[in-house]
């Protein structure tokens, strides 16, 4: 499985630990996040993520900023992306099972190294149970489909 990581100045730490945990576990990691820690603009990282994610180039996606909120805006501007930002185990675990994610998002002002691997890991371990659920993914991707649409396309 091949995972693109992005991130912005502030989540470098974290961002780093993520990458060692995922190597660990035999992923294939490709990091598009800065190392620098002058500040770094969060929507260069979630849209390159989420360009690979759409393209194919890579499996899944992982982004980090201050509260993951910023960053995962920028991602779902993308068409075909689902981002979540999880701050906990239980909702990343449901947002794949339920939404199919294909991005998860966190803040690394907002928890800790060990809850972001454990968050990471009930995401990762998921599975989209299709189903009932699909009827709203196809919601989704409907009202997504028509974003591009002028009002008079629209009727």
């Amino acid at each position: 499985m091949r995972i693109a990581i992005g991130n912005d100045h502030v989540a470098i730490e974290m961002k780093n630990e993520i990458t060692a945990f995922l190597k660990e576990k035999g992923l294939e990691v490709i990091d598009v996040g800065t190392n620098n820690p002058e500040r770094f603009n969060y929507p260069i990282s979630g849209y390159k993520v989420a360009k690979m994610v759409t393209s194919g180039e890579v499996d899944a996606g992982v982004l980090i900023c201050g509260t993951g909120v910023g960053i995962s805006l920028a991602a779902n501007k993308v068409h075909g992306i689902r981002a979540c930002v999880c701050s906990d185990p239980y909702t990343a675990r449901l947002s794949k099972q339920h939404n199919n994610t294909n991005i998860i998002a966190f803040g690394a002002r907002v928890i800790g190294i060990e809850t972001a691997k454990m968050i990471v890991e009930e995401w990762l371990n998921a599975e989209y149970e299709g189903g009932r659920h699909q009827t709203r993914i196809d919601m989704i991707t409907e009202i997504e489909q028509t974003q591009h649409l002028t009002a008079a396309e629209e009727e």
